[in-house]
């Protein structure tokens, strides 16, 4: 099976996997908002509250933030400062875009492995509210781990193979303008001010 058929092959089921993480984002982003604000009304309104209500919230943000990471590896969205990078060759840039994904691999490995190491002990705690095992809660970790590590992993075998493009080794998002127009109209200047 060619390269090329394999991707096609995985293309739906990655996208597929990632279509249900954002699911579960918004998921999680409703269930934050609507108990937060029944809370707030019914404490403000009915000096009563939901016992859940603030224990719930609190898991669906580690859920939004473990979730919400995976999903900006892949559509490169975290921050980063482009400084140095930006200045320098194809190649320093390729090593510096290598290095980076080296350290996020390593770092999201050893997540994968600190919550395995953690496992039981998260597995035999429960919540004080709703009793249910804090692996439920922080067992995202390991989806989110080995999420990452595999996007860095395939990440420096597509660098290996030559398939990056120069635009994806520099990772930053601009807001307005992009960064590879802002350089376009900066050598268009440089061509301008030569001629």
């Amino acid at each position: 099976m060619s390269g090329k058929s394999m991707k096609q092959l995985l293309k739906p089921l990655i996208d597929g996997f990632y279509r249900i993480l954002e699911v579960i984002l918004v998921i999680n982003m409703i269930i934050m908002f609507v108990l937060v604000f029944m809370n707030v009304v019914l404490r403000l309104g009915f000096n009563t509250g939901i016992d859940f209500a603030e224990e719930v919230p609190r898991f669906a943000f580690i859920w939004m933030t473990f979730v919400g990471a995976v999903i900006g590896m892949r559509k490169h969205t975290h921050l980063g400062v482009d400084m140095v990078v930006a200045v320098l060759p194809l190649l320093g840039r390729k090593a510096c875009w290598a290095t980076s994904q080296i350290i996020m691999a390593v770092c999201s490995l050893y997540m994968l492995y600190g919550t395995w190491l953690q496992h039981d002990i998260l597995q035999n705690n429960t919540s004080a509210v709703l009793q249910i095992s804090m692996l439920w809660v922080y067992g995202v970790s390991y989806m989110s781990g080995a999420a990452i590590a595999i996007i860095c992993i395939s990440n420096l075998v597509r660098l290996a193979l030559g398939q990056v493009d120069e635009s994806e080794l520099i990772d930053v998002q601009e807001e307005g303008l992009e960064a590879h127009e802002i350089e376009k109209e900066m050598e268009a200047q440089e061509k301008g001010a030569k001629a």
